[in-house]
């Protein structure tokens, strides 16, 4: 595929990378050499970088270590991946789960916070309450006192309404991937633009958001809120960013959201 030519310092603020164990299934999973070849030919400088779900392990430990040693002498920052005991529904059979739920030993602790949060290969993390569930609120607690952003997986099963129910009153940033639609589901996204108003810490990735007027809507109501996500491997790098240089935006908005908000909103994004 041809280098992208545009003129901006593009950052990436949602790639999955493959941790394995095994070499990666072209087409769902991306190994870092193999993303650090797709990101130079978009002209992509640096990449947000977390392991996908587990298969046939638990927890993440051994997943987030081997994203951050793959992140190493590469334009990549790793977000360290989180789960938790608590059902993220909000039915009656959900709050009954949640009152019996208690952490196992292999779930993120409090403890497991602190130590991603002050090793230097860990520039935020990444949770996904459909498949890991949510953490406990000690582990909230101890988010709220590291301050690094959390990038959340949003969709049908855990729409912006979720979010906002479980996470949106406390002090650390969060990022909601897929403008809380996934997958393409325009009522959710447009529900998620709009508790922009209400959250000043809430920002919004533009992974896999197909829509051309909900992205122009959304960056134009909200440009400082807005951050490039690829959303690779699920997106080729050149693709996604193609669709947000053909938005009809400002340039100054789309230099926001290509590369000046992820750098405000992601420690160590700056760095070249």
């Amino acid at each position: 595929m041809l280098e992208l030519e545009h003129g901006f310092r593009i950052v990436d603020a949602h790639a999955r990378l493959h941790a394995g164990p095994g070499r990666p299934v072209r087409g769902s999973t991306i190994d870092g050499e193999d993303l650090e070849r797709e990101m130079h030919q978009a002209g992509i400088v640096r990449s947000v970088v977390f392991p996908g779900p587990r298969k046939g392990e638990q927890g993440y430990l051994r997943a987030n270590n081997a994203v951050a040693r793959q992140a190493v002498q590469r334009p990549f920052i790793a977000f360290a991946r989180i789960d938790g005991p608590r059902d993220p529904g909000d039915g009656a059979t959900s709050r009954l789960k949640n009152l019996r739920s208690s952490r196992t030993d292999w779930q993120t602790s409090p403890e497991d916070i602190e130590q991603y949060a002050y090793d230097d290969r860990f520039h935020g993390f990444k949770l996904d309450p459909t498949r890991d569930g949510l953490p406990e609120p000690d582990v909230l607690d101890v988010l709220d006192d590291v301050g690094l952003p959390l990038l959340v997986h949003g969709g049908q099963q855990f729409p912006p309404s979720a979010l906002e129910d479980a996470l949106l009153d406390r002090e650390f940033p969060v990022v909601l991937s897929h403008f809380g639609g996934h997958p393409l589901d325009r009522g959710l996204m447009h529900d998620a633009i709009g508790l922009l108003d209400a959250y000043d810490d809430l920002y919004l990735d533009t992974a896999a958001v197909r829509y051309r007027e909900l992205l122009e809507r959304a960056i134009v109501e909200h440009p400082d809120r807005v951050l490039f996500g690829s959303g690779v491997p699920d997106t080729h790098p050149n693709v996604a960013v193609m669709e947000i240089l053909t938005l009809d935006v400002t340039e100054d908005a789309m230099t926001k959201v290509l590369g000046k908000n992820p750098v405000r909103v992601v420690p160590g994004l700056d760095r070249e």
